[in-house]
């Protein structure tokens, strides 16, 4: 059943999402014609602008990619980077198809780059260079809060999301839901709560619900919950960071190792994540961490013994030339495409389970999705339940005190369990609990999938399955 890639051929990242989809898709059941609707990319805009700075013009190059419109608006991040280009956003455009289908939110899947290092450029310049991209794109519908809603990225995060959302209302001064035309937003700017830990806690939410089926856990050969699981983490940006911080500090689990640009460091007794995240803000990367053995090819921590793997930041960093040697049995993958299609069918034969990226980074668009919702309907979450759950709630913590009383002391109330429960859901506490929802039952149909046929074995061909055929089914309601 597993296709083997000659050693000669790293395939690329669009190489392997279709080859993962194609694996997939004949189980499906679905004719031709409509397999391949699902799978091709609709259309891709290239654009090529000039931005007067420091004196002289600069050219950019900027794509955006709508991979499905089966469902509308189409959904996707932004990505500032200099090895941006067409394949790469289309293979991301197609991931967040699939994406957005296994995690149930009503979006087609997109996604957009620009090739620029930001690091290149001040602030007010980066500024100038994504209101004109904005500009670009809006004015092709290609950000609308009806037909194409961006969010951040690699090398983007809220303050670029905020210029987007500026720019689109400067354009469309009569568009009431303007601040739905992109998600990812400051809070104070009409973002939500939650939404930049909000990949990290979805990895955290994953993994949990992995471990409470003893049966899929048995697979790896691991047993009990996350509680000193040991773990080591690839890339120690927005999503890494809060993954490790969550699971260390919330579940016990041991960030051993975390890999970085400038190298990894190492300690078996576990390091702490926020200390660690303070120093690489300070030197720019990890070397010369006091806490840890500094290891200057960090690439070879992957390798290292562990529990689980996380990588966490690029495409491709288990491939052909590692996948051999990897010792992990479990691997998240909290980035998109962090394993290769051809080290996909290394890890599958070596009993390796892997939570696949369409799935475990699924957090950051499911929360996207509740700050489009919040947009649209003009109103926090939690602003008009908020004190009714309280007052109610009030009810029964006053008839609790009252048999508190009576019965003196054969029976008494927990300490604090009336200012616990007494305080009513706000918006962060909502997303997280719907977040939790989302992930908890994202991975239950994968795993109804993945224990239920005979013709498949593995999490990453579930998930693709359960996507495809909720795709096909939007399709066919529309007459396909």
């Amino acid at each position: 059943m597993t296709s083997r890639t000659s050693p000669s051929h790293e395939p690329t990242f669009r190489e392997s999402v279709d080859i993962m989809f194609k694996r997939a898709v004949p189980l499906a059941g679905l004719s031709e014609g409509l397999a391949e609707k699902i799978r091709v990319c609709n259309s891709t805009y290239t654009v090529r602008f000039g931005v007067r700075l420091r004196g002289t013009i600069h050219t950019f190059t900027g794509y955006r990619s709508v991979h499905s419109e089966h469902m509308e608006p189409v959904k996707g991040g932004i990505r500032y980077a200099t090895n941006v280009h067409q394949d790469e956003v289309e293979a991301l455009a197609a991931l967040m198809t699939y994406k957005c289908a296994l995690v149930e939110a009503p979006f087609g899947g997109s996604k957009g780059g620009l090739r620029i290092d930001p690091d290149e450029w001040e602030e007010h310049e980066l500024e100038q260079i994504t209101r004109r991209f904005t500009y670009e794109l809006a004015k092709r519908s290609l950000i609308s809060p009806s037909q194409n809603v961006p969010a951040p990225d690699m090398g983007t995060g809220e303050r670029e999301m905020a210029w987007i959302a500026d720019q689109y209302r400067r354009m469309n001064t009569t568009d009431i839901n303007a601040s739905a035309c992109v998600t990812g937003k400051p809070a104070h700017a009409g973002g939500i709560k939650g939404r930049t830990e909000a990949t990290g806690r979805g990895v955290q939410y994953a993994l949990r619900e992995f471990f409470r089926h003893p049966e899929d856990v048995a697979t790896t050969g691991l047993s009990g919950d996350l509680d000193g699981k040991r773990i080591i983490v690839q890339g120690l940006g927005n999503v890494g960071y809060h993954a490790a911080k969550f699971l260390s500090e919330e579940d016990g689990a041991v960030i051993q190792g975390i890999i970085e640009r400038d190298g990894g460091i190492w300690n078996a007794d576990g390091l702490d994540v926020d200390d660690v995240r303070r120093w690489i803000g300070e030197h720019r990367g990890v070397a010369g961490y006091p806490e840890a053995t500094h290891v200057a090819d960090g690439a070879s921590l992957l390798t290292e013994e562990c529990d689980i793997l996380i990588p966490a930041a690029l495409e491709g960093v288990i491939n052909l030339g590692n996948a051999h040697h990897i010792k992990a049995p479990l691997i998240i993958e909290a980035a998109n495409g962090p394993v290769t299609s051809g080290a996909n069918d290394i890890l599958r034969e070596r009993g390796v389970v892997i939570i696949p990226d369409m799935y475990a980074n699924a957090g950051g668009v499911t929360v996207s999705y509740f700050e489009w919702v919040k947009n649209l309907s003009h109103i926090r979450f939690g602003r008009m339940q908020r004190r009714a759950e309280e007052a109610r709630q009030n009810l029964i913590v006053s008839e609790l005190e009252r048999l508190d009383a009576y019965l003196g002391d054969h029976w008494s109330m927990t300490p604090h369990f009336k200012q616990k429960y007494l305080q009513g859901s706000d918006e962060l506490e909502l997303v997280r609990s719907g977040l939790d929802d989302t992930m908890r039952t994202a991975y239950q149909a994968m795993r109804e999938v993945w224990h239920g046929r005979d013709d498949l074995d593995d999490l990453r061909t579930a998930a693709y399955l359960v996507a495809i055929e909720r795709i096909a089914m939007s399709y066919r309601a529309k007459g396909l």
